[in-house]
């Protein structure tokens, strides 16, 4: 796994071992993030599930202003830290050790706003619908917020009270979901 480009282009980021974390194969990672190049600079971004970080560090690589990573599972606190390091992108990176619904409650505490939330949940686990439905809900998530869900192809993402699919991108082994929060009369 690499950073796809920016300012840590090419640059090969660790992974964790075994089957406990799915690194976005970097020619979804590219597809993604040529899908929303344009927004990405001086942004605000979140890495939910994070596992390695790959998705946060591209983001942090090409121009994001800033990134929170949220993960909970040690070996890949580390891995993160490790990524975020060597890519020299640490300095804009929040990494926050915990679960994600603790981690949504702590961000709303401290009233940020993300421009892009991403999720890459363990598959066939319910976490997309649990997880969307706190969002929903949630201060973190503006008119203004893209929510991108990585899931298998077969995971059904519906509409929520106020986020709603606004476009899937389908791969051969998995999809991206992208919602977006209705503006309300």
């Amino acid at each position: 796994m690499r950073v796809v480009a920016g300012s840590a282009k090419s640059l090969k980021l660790k992974t964790i071992e075994g089957m406990e974390t799915r690194p976005t194969q970097d020619r979804i990672k590219e597809t993604l993030f040529n899908m929303i190049q344009y927004d990405i600079p001086g942004s605000t971004f979140l890495d939910l599930f994070s596992g390695s970080g790959g998705i946060g560090i591209e983001a942090l690589s090409r121009g994001a202003k800033e990134a929170y990573f949220v993960e909970k599972a040690k070996p890949a606190l580390r891995c993160i830290r490790e990524n975020l390091r060597y890519t020299k992108l640490d300095k804009k990176a929040q990494v926050l050790a915990t679960d994600v619904n603790s981690a949504i409650r702590q961000l709303e505490t401290k009233n940020v706003t993300f421009d892009h939330i991403f999720m890459d949940p363990p598959y066939k686990k319910g976490f997309e619908e649990e997880v969307l439905s706190i969002i929903d809900r949630s201060s973190i998530c503006t008119e203004d917020t893209v929510v991108i869900v990585e899931s298998s192809l077969d995971t059904e993402i519906p509409d929520f009270e106020k986020l709603k699919v606004i476009r899937v991108k389908e791969y051969k082994t998995n999809k991206h979901t992208f919602l977006m929060k209705t503006v309300e009369d």
